[in-house]
Parts: C-alpha cells; sequence; structure tokens
C-alpha cells in the first residue's frame, strides 16, 4: 500500500456513503450566484481583482515600472484570464463527469452526486462568465493550441490520472480564492465569486479525492508510470495557462515578450507553488508525482 493512501476496505459501500453524505450537503449549503451577487453594483474605485503579490509580474523591473492604476488593471485581466480558463477547466471535467454518469448506475448515489456536482460546475461556469463579462474584459482562455489539445483529454485521462487532473484543476485556483475572500482590498464583487465557489467546490474536492485513493488502490502498479506522465503533462498544461499572455496588452506591454518575463519571475513561479501546497503532497503520497513525469512537474512550477 501507498504511503499516506489508504485502501477502501468496502469500495462500493464507502463509495455510496461518501456520495450520500454529498448529496445531503448539496442540499444544505448550495448557492444561486443569479440571486446571491448583485450584478448591478459599481466596482469600488481602488480596490483590486487580485492580490498584488500573485500578479505574475510582481517583483520584476517591469512591475516597478507600472504605475498604481495599470497594476489595478493588469490585476483585473489576470483575474479574468484564470477565471475563463476555470471555465474551460469545468467544462473538461464535465465532460469527464458524464462519462462516469454513462456507464454507471442512475440508481446509485455515486452517479446521482456526480450529475449534482455536473450542476454545480453549470452554473460555476455561468457565475464567472458573468464575472468577467461585469469587469469587463475579455474571455481570454487558455492559448489555441491548448484549448485543441484539450478536446482528448477525456479520452486519454481514466482513473488516477483523471482524478488528478480534476484536483489539479479544483485546487490550485481553490488556494488563491481562500486567500482573496477575506481581504478587504479584493473588489465585493471577487470576493462573493470565491465565497460560493470555495464552498460549493470543497465538495467537488472531498468527492474527487475519495475517488482517486480508490482508482489507485485498484490500479496495476505497472500502469502507474502511465497515469504519473499523463499527469505531469496536464499539470504542466493547466499551471501555464493560467495566465494568457494578451493580458500584458492591456497595460501596454508587449504578450510575447511579457509572458517570457513571467515564466522567469521567482515570484510567479512561487505563487504557483503556493496554489499546489495542499494537492502536491496528496499527490505524491498516492504515488502520482515522480518518473517518468518529473520533467513536466518542474515545468509546471509545482515543484522545484
Amino acid at each position: 500500500m501507498r504511503r499516506g493512501v489508504e485502501p477502501a476496505a468496502d469500495p462500493g459501500g464507502g463509495r455510496e456513503q461518501t456520495a450520500e453524505r454529498l448529496l445531503r450537503s448539496t442540499a444544505q449549503r448550495s448557492y444561486d450566484p443569479e440571486l446571491e451577487i448583485d450584478w448591478s453594483a459599481p466596482p469600488v474605485p481602488g480596490l483590486g481583482y487580485l492580490r498584488e503579490e500573485r500578479c505574475s509580474l510582481y517583483g520584476t523591473p517591469l512591475w516597478r515600472s507600472l504605475s498604481p492604476e495599470q497594476r489595478l488593471e493588469l490585476g483585473k485581466h489576470e483575474a479574468a484570464s484564470v477565471a475563463s480558463v476555470g471555465i474551460w477547466l469545468e467544462f473538461l471535467l464535465m465532460r469527464m463527469l458524464t462519462k462516469l454518469v454513462y456507464e454507471g448506475d442512475p440508481t446509485s448515489r455515486h452517479v446521482q452526486y456526480a450529475l449534482t456536482e455536473t450542476a454545480d460546475e453549470c452554473r460555476h461556469s455561468t457565475m464567472f462568465a458573468r464575472m468577467i463579462e461585469r469587469i469587463e474584459t475579455p474571455a481570454y482562455g487558455p492559448t489555441r493550441s491548448v484549448h485543441r489539445r484539450g478536446r482528448v483529454l477525456p479520452l486519454l485521462a481514466r482513473g488516477p490520472a483523471m482524478w488528478g487532473a480534476v484536483l489539479i484543476g479544483e485546487e490550485v485556483v481553490d488556494r488563491f480564492q481562500r486567500e482573496m475572500v477575506g481581504d478587504e482590498s479584493i473588489q465585493p464583487l471577487m470576493r462573493m465569486v470565491n465565497r460560493i465557489h470555495i464552498v460549493e467546490e470543497a465538495r467537488h474536492i472531498g468527492f474527487a479525492r475519495a475517488e482517486l485513493v480508490r482508482s489507485i488502490e485498484s490500479t496495476p502498479r505497472w500502469q502507474l508510470p502511465y497515469h504519473r506522465l499523463l499527469l505531469s503533462h496536464i499539470a504542466y498544461i493547466v499551471c501555464r495557462s493560467l495566465i494568457n499572455p494578451r493580458v500584458y496588452a492591456s497595460v501596454g506591454l508587449d504578450p510575447r515578450a511579457t509572458h517570457r518575463v513571467a515564466l522567469n519571475n521567482p515570484h510567479h513561479r512561487a505563487t504557483i507553488r503556493f496554489g499546489g501546497e495542499k494537492i502536491m503532497p496528496f499527490l505524491a503520497e498516492a504515488g502520482l508525482v515522480g518518473e517518468p513525469g518529473m520533467y513536466f512537474w518542474r515545468k509546471s512550477f509545482l515543484v522545484e
């Protein structure tokens, strides 16, 4: 047994119990962003959309050359980029969840929770889209090449790699949102969006972690290198896609040259590692961080 990963003594029963608990939690504590958020409220002058130290250029000479207004503007566009990549990731998650539902028993609590989570993700995607629209930025999303590659992910990812990919997509962004939700220097709209997402995403993370543990226990050891390599490549794509280079044009910077500055910025790399602080030890203990994928883990900045 891999250290830190407990086997499921009764996989079917344990899975149903987890799903039943999550279904009850969903019924008791869910939100409708259309009703919970005042979409007509104007932005508060001087408040940010992203913590300054999480901006990709923070600490660089380019950052020091920007005026306070430009820094706020860049943070707004970077926040929009992360949110639009979040929408893309949720679309991929929904495809994987519906694949699980298609193959499963609709009378099981497990499949019913997968359907419930799909509904949650639909609301979250709409909420992020409304937020991007409200702050008047483009919906940047990932680059075209990454978008094309994303189409094959639901076909390639299964078992541990699938659930690991879900957790990378969910937990890295969740870490940034938790940091901002109580920060009064951040726009109220952003904090409310984060608050709703954190509460509901906690259930999704719990579901994915439980599924990853079960899938690891049923996966032959000889297959683990495939899952390590695929998951490391997914992590690389996700972390490198969070900030679309086009955001830099919002403050008059050259996207391609500035993107290179950001990738070499120690503060930006530390920010990505901060996002992975909770999920990376879990994946490592599950046996999913290691060769042959270490090249991509390092390139993702989740591992030094």
